[in-house]
């Protein structure tokens, strides 16, 4: 499947459409089968609402589990006071969107770049269905783009958008894995840092029980949705498992005989991915202007597939990240993103339209999720092959044949470094 690169039809006309369709099914004017997601925004999420605006945190709600800045996210429907809070919500939703779409437009318009990352996100908003506004992630999206987008340029202000990002949903801190070594490693990481303490701080002192999410993952179990989790619905489907499947901390989760096993596999394979970003930083010869998000896609895309909770709006995300590799014409990221975007259409069927059949671990269900998980394991591990030789291996061997390359260069026409590509000024300061 080749991606457009250009604006052959009119790409804001088609966001419109797409979004006008989108918000049909937010506002539940038009149903899509099975559970309403909706209802997290209205039920939850102001229950959450409530709570803050009391001065504290949900410190009796496990479902809380997210980091302090959340709160913001939760408490923004106030900005509209004018309309109900679900409404609202949805309504901010849709403005993150436009905002990545435009910065995605922006910079796929400038020299040596495309716009086939808009059309990646153009697309895979809508493949999520309501989910993709009946949830905040957009809003942490939309943070993690602009800070990717900044980061070739002025690195200190994607440190701080990172660092911003991790205290709304942690996976942020991911993006400064590709930061070149040296100047900039060192001016976004601190920055990161700096801003991540400020807010947290902030946070802490505002209310009580700001670190009471820290707690509230300790008994979960493994989530339905996850790759982990095939292991116990394909034995439930033979008769072989007799545990049970219910609502435990905010998801469906299996509980029962060898779940907690399960659940320190999966842990396991967490870790062995930070490992291999590890080697990965440590072996890396070249950050050339695409390095930056290519590794933060590789990244998330690797701790999402090994974690033991996929929910839904996680492939958000990815989304998001792979629309920025493919704002630079040279990104070979394209088979990924396709690949997330297949995956992205396949979450909408499994949930919510056929999630009955994934609880029940019937045919329809296995078949749902072995597809979904099988395309994000065949993502990332395409992806990470990638990232590998473009910054490992090719390097090397263009050094090995003398024509020069190494830490931060380029090919035998030496590519800019981060931070000092002249056309890599996405946003400017």
């Amino acid at each position: 499947m080749k991606l457009p690169s250009g604006p052959r039809f009119p790409l804001a006309a088609l966001w419109l459409l797409s979004r006008a369709v989108l918000l049909l099914y937010t506002f539940r004017v038009v149903f899509v089968p099975g559970p309403d997601v909706t209802t997290d925004v209205s039920v939850i999420y102001f229950d959450w609402y409530q709570v803050l605006r009391g001065g504290t945190y949900p410190l009796d709600d496990v479902t809380w589990q997210y980091p302090p800045a959340a709160a913001f996210a939760i408490l923004s429907p106030g900005l509209l006071p004018f309309l109900e809070y679900a409404h609202a919500f949805f309504v901010l939703a849709l403005v993150c969107d436009a905002v990545v779409f435009g910065l995605l437009m922006y910079a796929g318009g400038r020299p040596g770049k495309s716009h086939a990352g808009a059309w990646v996100w153009l697309a895979g908003v809508p493949l999520l269905g309501p989910t993709a506004y009946s949830r905040y992630d957009i809003m942490v999206t939309a943070v993690a783009v602009a800070a990717l987008l900044a980061g070739v340029r002025n690195p200190r202000t994607m440190g701080v958008l990172a660092g911003v990002g991790a205290l709304l949903k942690v996976w942020p801190a991911l993006l400064l894995a590709g930061t070149a070594r040296g100047r900039v490693t060192r001016r976004s990481w601190t920055a990161a840092v700096v801003s991540g303490a400020a807010v947290l701080g902030a946070c802490v002192l505002a209310a009580p029980g700001a670190l009471a999410f820290l707690t509230f993952q300790r008994d979960r179990g493994t989530e339905v949705e996850s790759l982990g989790s095939l292991v116990f619905h394909v034995a439930r489907f033979f008769g072989a498992w007799d545990g049970d499947v219910r609502l435990n901390y905010g998801s469906v989760e299996f509980l029962g005989p060898y779940v907690p096993l399960v659940s320190r596999a999966a842990m396991a394979l967490t870790l062995l991915a930070f490992a291999w970003l590890v080697l990965w930083r440590v072996r890396a010869r070249e950050f050339g202007p695409t390095a930056l998000a290519d590794a933060a896609f590789v990244a998330v895309l690797l701790f999402t597939t090994t974690s033991r909770v996929i929910s839904p709006q996680y492939m958000l995300w990815l989304v998001g990240l792979a629309a920025v590799c493919l704002v630079w014409r040279g990104s070979r990221m394209r088979r990924p993103a396709v690949l997330v975007l297949v995956a992205t259409g396949v979450t909408l069927l499994e949930f919510p339209i056929w999630f009955s059949h994934v609880v029940a671990s019937d045919g329809l269900g296995l078949v749902l999720l072995f597809t979904r998980n099988g395309l994000l394991v065949a993502a990332s591990l395409l992806a990470a092959r990638e990232l590998w030789r473009r910054t490992v291996t090719e390097p090397r061997l263009r050094e090995a044949a003398g024509e020069g390359g190494g830490d931060g260069g380029g090919s035998g026409a030496r590519v800019p470094a981060q931070g000092a590509h002249r056309d890599g000024a996405l946003l400017r300061s």
